[in-house]
């Protein structure tokens, strides 16, 4: 959890210490889901069909399965769509701003 000392730990709150489980418990399961997704992926990638009496790969490339440079220009253009969260925030900001 990163502590660099003793008194690093007995100058937390136990509410500090626990939030700290909190988010380092989290992290974990976040790990978890990365490697549960990553064995997803390699069964996907090994996938195969059938064609006539032969099993064929269902993806003949790398590029087939992952289009990195598709996923590049996907993040990298500005989203044009506006979350309604968002949209509301900036007219309350819009509002009082004027008041001013």
């Amino acid at each position: 959890m990163d502590y660099k000392s003793l008194s690093d730990i007995e100058d937390m709150t136990l509410y500090e210490y626990e939030l700290k489980m909190k988010a380092y418990n989290l992290a974990r399961v976040d790990k978890e889901y990365d490697i549960y997704l990553s064995a997803w992926v390699n069964q996907l990638a090994g996938a195969t069909k059938e064609k006539g009496k032969k099993q064929v790969p269902v993806f003949k490339t790398f590029e087939d399965f992952f289009d990195y440079k598709k996923r590049l220009r996907e993040v990298e253009k500005p989203s044009k769509r506006i979350d309604p969260h968002i949209r509301k925030l900036a007219q309350l900001a819009k509002k009082a701003n004027e008041g001013r």
